[in-house]
Formats: C-alpha cells, sequence, structure tokens
C-alpha cells in the first residue's frame, strides 16, 4: 500500500505542483500588485478600473413608421408626391446619363481607349467618373437653375409640385434644343410619328419627343468624333503593319509594336488637354 502510495504521488507530483502554483496565483493577485505599485517612482499616475461619470451611454434614436389610411384630399395628395419622388429617385441614373452630355463624354472616351489599343488602363470606372465630373462641369449651371427656380420654391411650399416640374422642365428642355440648333431631323421625325403639329415655339416641344432625338444626336456627334480620333491612330497601325510585312515578320501582332508609338504621339501633342477642350468646344452653351 505504502508502495502504491509512493509511486502515485511520484507520477503526479508535477500536476500537483503545478496546481499549487495556479492557486498561489489567484488568491494572491491583490498582494502582488499593491506591492508593485508600492515599488512605483513617486508622481506615477496608477491605472483604474472605473469608468469616468463624464462619459455617457451611446443613445440610439427610436425610428417608428406607421402606415395608416388617408383620410383627407391633402393626405392623398402627398401620399402621392411622396411616390412620384422615389420613382424619379429611381430614374435619376437614367435621366444623368440620357439627358445630358454624359453620353457624349462617356462613348467619345471610349473611342480614345480602343484607339490606342489600350486594353485595361485607365479603367472602364476612371473613364466613367472622367466623364461624370465633366458633365457636371458642364451642366452646373443648368442644375443650379433647377434647383432655385424648382426645388427651393417647392420645399418653401410656394409653389406646387406641377409648377415645380415646368420650372424643372424649362433649363434642361432649353439646353437640350441648344445642342439640336441645326440639326432638326431627329426631332422632326419623333414629332411626325406622334402626329404632333410644328411647335411655335421650343416651350411646345414634347419632352417625350425631345429625348430619343437628343439621345440620337449625342450618339451621331460621338460617333463622328470617334471616327475622326481613329484616322490618326489607323495611319500608325497601317504604317507599322506595312514595316513589318517588308521585314517578314508576319506572325508578330502589328497592334504590340504599335501601341508605344500611339501612347507617344498621344502624350507629344498633350492629348487629354486637347481632347477635353475640343469635348467642350463641341458643346453649344
Amino acid at each position: 500500500m505504502k508502495k502504491a502510495l509512493a509511486r502515485f504521488f511520484t507520477r503526479q507530483y508535477p500536476r500537483i505542483l503545478l496546481l499549487a502554483l495556479i492557486a498561489i496565483l489567484c488568491l494572491f493577485p491583490a498582494s502582488s500588485q499593491s506591492a508593485q505599485n508600492q515599488g512605483f517612482p513617486s508622481g506615477t499616475a496608477r491605472g483604474t478600473t472605473e469608468m469616468n461619470r463624464d462619459v455617457r451611454n451611446l443613445t440610439i434614436p427610436n425610428v417608428d413608421i406607421s402606415v395608416t389610411q388617408p383620410r383627407t384630399g391633402n393626405q392623398i395628395a402627398f401620399s402621392l408626391q411622396l411616390l412620384l419622388m422615389l420613382t424619379v429617385l429611381t430614374l435619376a441614373p437614367s435621366i444623368l446619363i440620357l439627358m445630358t452630355t454624359f453620353l457624349r463624354f462617356s462613348i467619345v472616351l471610349d473611342f480614345i481607349k480602343r484607339a490606342l489599343s489600350l486594353q485595361q488602363v485607365p479603367p472602364t470606372a476612371v473613364l466613367n467618373g472622367i466623364a461624370f465630373f465633366m458633365t457636371l462641369f458642364i451642366m452646373w449651371p443648368v442644375f443650379n437653375r433647377i434647383y432655385t427656380d424648382a426645388y427651393r420654391p417647392l420645399s418653401e411650399g410656394q409653389i406646387t409640385i406641377q409648377e415645380a416640374y415646368v420650372q424643372a422642365e424649362t433649363p434642361l428642355k432649353t439646353f437640350m434644343l441648344r445642342q439640336l440648333s441645326g440639326d432638326w431631323q431627329g426631332l422632326a421625325m419623333f414629332m411626325s410619328m406622334a402626329h404632333l403639329e410644328r411647335p411655335n415655339n421650343p416651350n411646345d416641344v414634347p419632352m417625350y419627343a425631345l429625348i430619343p432625338a437628343y439621345i440620337l444626336h449625342e450618339l451621331t456627334v460621338a460617333f463622328k468624333i470617334g471616327i475622326i480620333l481613329y484616322i490618326p491612330f489607323i495611319v500608325i497601325d497601317m504604317v507599322v503593319a506595312s514595316v513589318l510585312m517588308s521585314m517578314g515578320m508576319m506572325m508578330l501582332p502589328p497592334v504590340q509594336i504599335s501601341m508605344p508609338f500611339k501612347l507617344i504621339l498621344f502624350v507629344l501633342v498633350d492629348g487629354w488637354h486637347l481632347l477635353t477642350q475640343q469635348l467642350f468646344n463641341s458643346i453649344t452653351l
């Protein structure tokens, strides 16, 4: 029996010693911490576990949305206005793309990327961002007039939503008609297909006929600019291809050799500034 106990304690001695050390560390942490704090230099800040009383809990507002049946005509009108506003916000990206100069800018920038034989640089998101901010620069007076004549009076309750729509439509319609000046073929086509009479003034042109005519006009102008941009780079491709064929290097892709020359030409003529300036000059303000 004694030999068995001796063998047991001999085997379990390391575990017993480890448990004893853990118990000592758990039972006397405060005394050891106070002994360490007493050894700190004078003036040393001591830590504390108490929270500052000036700190307040984060307050989260309670949002309550209730849906009730309208009882008056004003409540019905407000519900319809809210529905119309949500519809306009949904169509806002399409309005920005198709009823502004963004369509022309984005197509021309994509043309110049393809003419330079560039695949990944610059990315499409970068080109769309450039077109977006260029569009804001051009359309800012129109947006400012819409805000001044339509949105602000509507928010202050000075005009109705119908009057705000007319005030917001006028500057945008004026801008699109100004771009169509000299090229009324598309507008006349849509007016004839809708069986509409010839308008006496620009205000008589309906938006549902003006918008598609403006979109087709912007596509036509953008493709014309793109073709003009392509011509010098096509000449470089033809020259490089002819040189490679005369040297017997028919297996070498001409685009791989011509791309550095096209980039050098584009940089030497300050292509980005020249392209931006010509795009702005193509807009009738």
